[in-house]
């Protein structure tokens, strides 16, 4: 670990989905959809998940590890245009220690019946926790099971 330490970096996934935009801007909006595909681990536990997607509203995300690490997501909602787009800043923690902080912005493109969805990040990780490549492989994921939700092209 190096105390005091910044990392920045930056990453973009795109995916394409075989459903109409609505779809899956819907799927981010609704609680229940987006507790579904959002994990990246399935043998970890939900400890609490809210969601209140609204300008200015906040997303809650605690899951717990085998051992009983508990992993927590906060996020605020920035800006969101319906089918459009989706800005919202989050931190990371791993038990009581905030690894990471991140800005994502979320661009939905309709063409014909299909969907282009971009996710970028950008990331800080603080102390020496966390790496790009990790936490890109864990987006990815759970955009996978987006996908799961809808088919790709």
């Amino acid at each position: 670990m190096k105390a005091g330490s910044t990392d920045h970096s930056t990453f973009v996934i795109e995916r394409r989905f075989t459903a109409p935009v609505e779809r899956v801007f819907a799927a981010w909006a609704d609680a229940d959809k987006k507790r579904r595909w959002f994990a990246c681990h399935d043998d970890w536990s939900t400890v609490a998940y809210r969601l209140d997607f609204c300008v200015g509203g906040n997303e809650h995300n605690a899951v717990a590890t085998d051992e009983g690490v508990v992993h927590t997501f906060d996020a605020r909602f920035f800006d969101i245009v319906p089918q459009q787009r989706i800005v919202y800043a989050y931190d990371m923690l791993v038990g009581d220690v905030r690894i990471s902080v991140s800005l994502v912005t979320v661009t939905f493109e309709r063409s014909a019946a299909t969907t282009k969805m971009t996710f970028t990040e950008q990331v800080v990780f603080l102390d020496g926790h966390g790496d790009n490549d990790e936490r890109r492989e864990g987006t990815e994921v759970g955009l996978d099971r987006l996908i799961a939700e809808f088919g790709n092209v």
